[in-house]
């Protein structure tokens, strides 16, 4: 498919073809058959569909997304209620064209999705025998228009309360919502389907063009290509950053029974720091003569200071730090936290409380908490804490996320409190129960008070060297019972202005300053967020995206390291679409301000038909200009210095959508390919034998199983250590720097590898 370009949309013909301004009349002009959009009036046979919501006989069809949903609603609804789950979308673009009719004002060709042909059918019967429709998805802007494309189907009248939303799914709040329907959102529908023809457009304009310039087969995105910038642009100051060598001085001095390590930090009164280093520090010499004169002198005590310090609790998740406190805690990748967030609060089944939701909405931008929930957990901290660990008033916390936030989503939180994680263990799978912990023990720990702690100073001189020891003690936990405090520095025993402390060693180590650290999957997601790039739906899939496209990888620390061809594609894009325009799909701040104007369109200030067509005119044009670009060369594959066992040409590394893999260069002559083995210096703790190896799973996902595979099946998904447990004796794993035992919990820090 070549690339598309008109001249942008005029701004007349979007006043001609927008929405009504009030929820009614706007609902009454909304579509989703084929070539229309929500601007238009709907072509759909509707007379049906006023009777069938009308009739007396019968009972009310209930339509979610999710079967697991459709069962949770079925327990708490009872027999007046029949419930059933679309399975996601009924209706989307089809993936073989475009399907944006440019020329007529942006018009999607929306159809019914492959392979629910039955379902409709199904849902079509059931509509007819109902009393009433209500349509249930979840409560955002995807949900709202999966609900608007199951009411063109079933004929639903518009202009009718049929639409429900559930914000956590426990019986008060199911039963409250069902009898309170609301309208269909149009507005949220708009700014849906505005953002998904922006990335229609993009992904089915841009990806042909790289194919021609590039390779066949390649694919970029609007957040995507964002993300992929970020990634590059680090490893681009990484590769170009040169280290600066400094020297800490640490001075070990007792004094009666009290031990100190105090470093230098000035010299004749100048601060020998910058940021946070003594880089003033930079020679042999240098450090050679800040030594001899802590030798020479004696280290008097000039400066003994305490102070407490208050740390406020933390707020409860949202969704972008719940993917990135699991991501750092769990090492669980953001779209696996997902599908296990959702499965929390579409329901399951617990012992004495039936089939229930056990946290909320998963997918909020929102920190707002009700005040019935904020009451159950005050109640509950009052009766299983002392008084100090309740706070006289309730924590209330804002939103820092520069996008706007939907506040009729609460916080993520448990639905009821008195649920602990330690209650409903033996109800959960592992993975359940360790993000339900995480859930819980957060917002619990969100209404708590603050935590106290003591900072202690010691400042001595030696001579014309000035020394400083730093402290950190914890005088009242508060909420860090529950979740962890960051503490900066140990216990730091008292001393007295002018008293002598005894030297005992004086050392020297030699340092050089790093380069930034790559991303991590918490990392680039709190960046993402930070600049406005993408929404709490969309944070999970973008890496993910990013490595299915062999445009990222994660090395060993499980940091995000581009390939040679993510470096291509960047570079390409960068250099075409970085403009400082409407075309810049690279640029954070574009990404953001479009993401701004999505939000405009869904609180009815702009019209969605004004965002496309000023973002196409833009974008069109650059479109243009870099089909006269030449083609890009990828970088020549990497030959291994082996020959072929077969035709004897050389073996060269090359990347297929599974990863690295060896191959011949004289393909297609030669067909020979092998897997990369990337041994970790670490035996295979089943056979003795084989060598444990880095592999990638279909998905991209690293593991590490034995080099003797198949005859040896051994695999984790966690790196061995190679080491026994200490407690247990089974093999401990590394992540990171620490190393961990999956059986007794047993953990321990370990030298952290350079970045």
């Amino acid at each position: 498919m070549g690339v598309i370009v008109i001249s942008p949309v005029k701004k007349s013909a979007s006043k001609e073809t927008e929405g009504a301004k009030t929820k009614k009349s706007s609902a009454k002009k909304s579509t989703t058959t084929k070539k229309a959009s929500p601007a238009k009036k709907s072509s759909a046979k509707k007379p049906k569909a006023s009777k069938t919501i009308s009739a007396e006989k019968g009972r009310v069809l209930v339509i979610v997304e999710s079967p697991s949903k459709a069962a949770t609603l079925s327990g708490m609804l009872g027999k007046g209620y029949v419930v059933r789950s679309s399975k996601g979308h009924m209706k989307d673009l089809p993936k073989s064209r475009l399907a944006i009719d440019i020329e007529h004002d942006f018009t999607p060709e929306y159809i019914l999705v492959k392979g629910k042909a039955a379902l409709k059918n199904e849902l079509l019967k059931l509509a007819q025998d109902a009393k009433n429709i209500l349509l249930a998805s979840d409560p955002d802007r995807e949900g709202e228009a999966i609900a608007w494309h199951l009411a063109d189907i079933l004929g639903v009248d518009l202009s009718e309360k049929c639409r429900v939303r559930f914000y956590e799914i426990t019986e008060n709040a199911v039963l409250a919502a069902v009898k309170n329907p609301d309208y269909i959102d149009i507005n949220k529908v708009d700014a849906q389907q505005a953002r998904r023809i922006l990335d229609r457009l993009v992904g089915y304009t841009l990806s042909p063009l790289l194919w021609k310039k590039i390779r066949y087969g390649l694919s970029a995105g609007r957040v995507q290509s964002v993300a992929l910038n970020l990634i590059c642009s680090r490893e681009r100051e990484i590769q170009a950053f040169i280290p600066d060598p400094y020297y800490v001085i640490t001075a070990k001095a007792d004094s009666d029974g009290r031990h100190y390590e105090l470093r230098a930090y000035k010299l004749d009164g100048k601060s020998l720091m910058k940021n946070s280093l003594p880089l003033l520090i930079n020679t042999e010499e240098k450090a050679n003569e800040i030594i001899a004169e802590i030798r020479a002198n004696d280290i008097v005590v000039t400066e003994f200071k305490q102070k407490d310090s208050v740390h406020s609790a933390p707020a409860p998740f949202r969704t972008s730090t719940l993917q990135q406190e699991a991501s750092r805690k769990l090492s669980f990748v953001p779209a696996h936290t997902m599908r296990i967030a959702q499965a929390l609060y579409e329901g399951l089944n617990i012992p004495g409380h039936g089939h229930i939701g056990l946290i909320t909405y998963m997918r909020t931008d929102s920190l707002r908490i009700s005040d019935e929930a904020l009451t159950s957990c005050r109640e509950f901290i009052s009766a299983n804490y002392s008084p100090d660990y309740l706070p006289k008033k309730p924590n209330i916390y804002g939103s820092t996320s520069k996008a706007k936030v939907q506040d009729a989503h609460e916080a993520i939180r448990p639905t009821n409190i008195a649920l602990t994680p330690d209650s409903l263990k033996d109800s959960l799978t592992p993975e359940q129960y360790k993000l339900y912990s995480l859930i819980w023990r957060r917002f619990t720990a969100s209404q708590m008070s603050p935590a106290v702690t003591a900072k202690s100073t010691l400042k001595a001189d030696a001579g014309r060297v000035s020394l400083k020891q730093e402290g950190e003690t914890l005088k009242f936990d508060g909420w860090s019972c529950l979740w962890p405090l960051d503490m900066k520095g140990l216990e730091l025993s008292p001393a007295s202005q002018g008293e002598i402390l005894t030297l005992t060693d004086v050392q020297s180590d030699k340092k050089a300053t790093k380069p930034p650290a790559r991303y991590s999957e918490a990392g680039l997601i709190r960046t993402l967020e930070e600049n406005g790039v993408g929404r709490p739906s969309t944070y999970a899939t973008i890496a993910g995206t990013l490595e299915l496209r062999g445009y990222i990888e994660k090395n060993e620390e499980r940091r995000f390291c581009p390939t040679a061809l993510g470096m291509t594609v960047d570079e390409f894009l960068a250099k075409y679409f970085s403009r400082k325009d409407l075309s810049s799909i690279v640029d954070a701040g574009f990404t953001a301000q479009m993401e701004k104007e999505l939000d405009e369109v869904e609180e009815a200030q702009r019209k969605w038909l004004d965002v496309v067509g000023q973002f196409w005119g833009e974008f069109s044009t650059t479109l243009e200009e870099a089909e006269s670009a030449p083609k890009v060369p990828l970088p020549e594959p990497e030959p291994i210095g082996e020959a072929c066992p077969d035709c004897g040409h050389d073996l060269v590394k090359k990347r297929g959508r599974f990863g690295e893999f060896i191959a011949c260069s004289n393909y297609p002559e030669c067909k020979y390919t092998r897997p990369i083995l990337s041994p970790i210096g670490v035996k295979c703790p089943k056979c003795g034998e084989g060598d444990i190896v880095k592999r990638k799973s279909k998905k991209g996902r690293t593991f590490y199983g034995c080099s003797r595979y198949p005859e040896c099946d051994y695999v984790a998904w966690n790196r061995p250590a190679g080491e026994k447990c200490p407690e247990c004796g089974e093999d401990l794993f590394r992540r990171g720097s620490s190393l961990f035992c999956a059986k007794c919990k047993y953990k321990a820090e370990i030298d952290s590898p350079d970045e």
